[in-house]
């Protein structure tokens, strides 16, 4: 029972991982990305604050993910 507890929380944890991995922009986007980037900051854009979000999300993600794994290999 814990078991598929913890695979199913794995499965949700890792599809959320991959989500907010694919959301964020790329770090090297080239001579477009610099173009953009620029008028959004002229323009008063908030793109830097959704990608800083976006990390730290990540970041939680990536920790939880451990975990459980972590426990599930001890649960097995």
């Amino acid at each position: 029972m814990l078991k598929t507890v913890l695979i199913i929380v794995e499965v949700i944890i890792s599809l959320a991982l991959i989500s907010t991995i694919i959301l964020q922009s790329g770090k090297s986007a080239g001579l477009s990305g610099s173009i953009a980037g620029g008028s959004q900051a002229i323009f008063g854009g908030k793109k830097k604050g959704l990608d800083e979000l976006l990390s730290r999300i990540t970041a939680w993600l990536a920790v939880a993910f451990m975990v459980v794994t972590l426990v599930l290999a001890l649960v097995s």
